[in-house]
């Protein structure tokens, strides 16, 4: 039986300090008199005003202080202890949703969703849409710790299985994730159908293995490989040589903020201006679910783990009976694939193509994402 106890998100002063003397006390690279549109990377010119606004005038105690207004357990899954934000909703009758999110974002993104889907009373909306709310931080990222080694989303899809059932006494639920949290939402619906009652996508990426003549798959499939070309430095290091990039972001609070809010830049719907759909407050507290508990390091261990598993064969044999949701939000920088590509593999009952937004959908479109889950989940949950 898991165990599960109630927490509270309290960093340490000592931490903060040192956090703060680090950002305050940065030495940054020198940059290309070009530089100013991220093309070779993080802007320094920005970062520079971004590490001054948080050594001086950013405030973690207040933002502690509102996500602390949300219950929230650790309970041991399968020996690791995971975080979760667990807030019951209005509806007599409860209606569980679970909100995978991915790297670089963490628990912190569905923030926002929270009240909206829990008690949408007070948004204008009828109680009895309500869910029960379930926000774990994957293992190794935020305020979970880490497994002993890499592990993998069609793993983590049992571990989620578990807390939802074992420790959290649910019998069904529903899922919805993106980016790595759409392949753990993926798993959960194809190896947990008895008790995933419908999956909500933000992202999808079909398998390639199999062959195909069809030109608008083909076409995808082109598309998809060139964004890869240009974008997955990053993740051919997660994947291959975690440590060695895990010291550098675990040492430096500068170092992560440049790895992590380059995607930011790069994959939102932002028009090239960062703070158009992020604010400096929203990027630093994502970044502290990454320095709080010193999970840099251990956060991209997950990059690691879905090699091993589609090295191993683990991602063979997809087949998500469960119905399934996807909303396409049109500046995400993966390509979407057809239509047709993904009912080979999802039994797709709803198919939404969003008028804005980008990657980080539950921060940059929360309202747009919230009324599509809730249109899905009113039959499926």
């Amino acid at each position: 039986m898991s165990t599960v106890r109630p927490f509270r998100i309290v960093v340490s002063d000592a931490r903060l300090a040192r956090i703060r003397d680090a950002v305050a006390g940065a030495t940054l690279p020198p940059a290309p008199i070009d530089d100013a549109d991220w093309r070779y990377g993080v802007d320094v010119g920005w970062l520079r005003g971004f590490l001054d606004y948080w050594a001086t005038q950013y405030d973690w105690r207040a933002e502690e202080a509102r996500l602390n207004r949300f219950p929230q357990i650790v309970a041991e899954i399968d020996g690791v202890d995971i975080h979760a934000f667990h807030v019951r909703g209005s509806a007599p009758r409860p209606r569980p949703l679970i909100l995978t999110h991915g790297w670089p974002g963490s628990a912190y993104e569905f923030a926002g969703l929270i009240e909206p889907l829990c008690f949408p009373e007070r948004f204008g909306g009828d109680p009895e849409d309500a869910f029960d709310v379930v926000i774990p931080s994957l293992p190794g990222v935020g305020f979970s710790a880490a497994p002993p080694r890499p592990i993998g989303p069609r793993r983590i899809a049992g571990l989620w299985r578990n807390l939802m059932t074992e420790a959290l006494g649910y019998e069904r639920f529903a899922a919805q994730g993106g980016d790595l949290g759409s392949a753990v939402s993926t798993w959960l619906g194809c190896d947990h159908a008895d008790v995933t009652a419908a999956v909500h996508l933000n992202l999808c990426i079909p398998p390639m293995t199999e062959p195909t003549d069809d030109p608008a798959e083909l076409k995808w499939r082109a598309d998809f490989m060139a964004v890869q070309q240009r974008e997955s430095a990053y993740m051919v290091e997660h994947m291959t040589k975690p440590q060695t990039v895990a010291a550098v972001l675990t040492a430096s609070p500068v170092a992560l903020a440049a790895w992590v809010l380059e995607k930011f830049h790069g994959w939102g719907d932002t028009g090239g201006d960062i703070e158009s759909r992020f604010s400096k407050d929203q990027l630093i507290a994502n970044l502290m679910f990454y320095l709080a508990e010193d999970r840099a390091g251990t956060a991209i261990w997950l990059y690691r783990g879905a090699a091993e598993e589609r090295a191993s064969g683990r991602f063979e044999g997809l087949s998500v009976r469960t119905p399934t949701a996807i909303a396409l939000f049109p500046k995400e920088f993966l390509p979407a694939p057809p239509r047709a590509t993904v009912k080979r593999y999802y039994n797709v009952r709803r198919w939404t193509e969003m008028p804005s937004g980008g990657h980080f959908a539950a921060l940059e479109e929360p309202d747009a994402l919230v009324r599509d889950v809730r249109a899905f989940l009113g039959d499926h949950l």
